[in-house]
Order: structure tokens, then sequence, then C-alpha cells
């Protein structure tokens, strides 16, 4: 008997339980404290990571992935807010033909398989901005980090990178040595590490 292969979405469950557990460890008083995205501080941060899911649930499901406003998502239960998000974005990833539904995005229009693999990077980085914020420890599921790193390296070009805050990603910055595969992988998207 054969192994199954893991299912597509999996990288993004993935993504999600490693963030959500950095989130679980949040406490109150650091929702003021500045994140590795200068224009941001973790109240922003988690705004923008909580909203990002449902975004994503709707661009799959209509094919139309305008930006969508982030929301107050820090004045109530965001870790409910969170797993309601992530579970409507993994249902949408789910559903018959959504992997090969053409998604408009401000950039060109691509296959909900591509979304779904930028939804996975941008929930795992983000994390680690939350972890790093948050004094957490930064190492967070070497494996997917690593899977994450070699597409990010196969994707990512100059023309995506630029000021923060301008640009989806800064310049590459160098890794300490001996620096873990999410923390390569942080230092590959822009931030200092």
């Amino acid at each position: 008997m054969s192994a199954q292969p893991p299912p597509p979405t999996e990288p993004l469950a993935r993504a999600c339980a490693s963030t959500r557990a950095v989130l679980a460890r949040l406490r109150p008083g650091q929702l003021d404290a500045p994140t590795p995205c200068a224009a941001w501080d973790v109240r922003a941060l988690i705004n923008h990571f909580v909203s990002t899911p449902s975004w994503a649930a709707a661009a799959v499901s209509t094919g139309d992935g305008t930006a969508a406003a982030d929301q107050d998502h820090v004045a109530g239960d965001y870790l409910a807010r969170y797993d309601a998000a992530v579970a409507a974005a993994l249902d949408a990833f789910r559903a018959p033909g959504a992997l090969e539904q053409a998604v408009a995005l401000p950039f060109g229009e691509f296959p909900g398989a591509f979304l779904l693999g930028i939804l996975a990077q941008e929930q795992f980085v983000h994390g680690w901005d939350l972890a790093r914020a948050a004094g957490q420890p930064t190492d967070l599921d070497p494996g997917l980090a690593a899977d994450l790193l070699a597409t990010a390296k196969a994707v990512i070009t100059d023309a995506f990178r630029g000021p923060d805050g301008a640009a989806f990603f800064g310049p590459a910055t160098p890794p300490p040595p001996g620096a873990g595969a999410a923390d390569r992988l942080a230092a590959f998207l822009g931030r200092r590490v």
C-alpha cells in the first residue's frame, strides 16, 4: 500500500497552525510593540494576518482578488477570529476546482494554487514577525520553512522587492551563521534576523 500524498492545503494548514501557536502565547501588553515590518505594530500585524485568509477565501471562490481592507480583529477574540478565517480559507481551497480557478490579483491573473502558496508563505512569515516582536522563539516548523524558502527562491524576483510598505518584500538580508530555516526564510524576504 503506497502512502497518500499530502493534500495541497497542508502547507497552509501547517503555516496557520504555526502562526496560531505564536498568537496564542501573545500577551495583551505586547499589542503596541514594534514588528520587523516597520509600517506595523503588533496590533496592525494581527489585523492584517487575521484578515488575509478571509480575503483569500473570497478571492478563490469568486476569482476576484482585489485587496480588501484590514479590519480591527484585536478588539475582540482575535484567536477565535483567526481560527474562523483559517477554516474559511482551507474550506475554500479544498472546494472542487478551487486550485484551477483563475484569480485576478493586483499583479496579474493566476490559478488558485498560486494564491494558496502565497497565503501559506504570508501566514508563516507573519507568524515569524509576531514571534520576533513578542520575544518568542523564531525557529518555527523547520521542515515547512525550508520548503517555503525553496519556493520563495524560485519565484520571488527583485521586481517584488523595495522599501517597506512600498513593495511586497524588502531586499534580502544575510541571515546569521547557523540560522534556522525560518530565520533564513525571513531574511530572504527582507527581514533583519
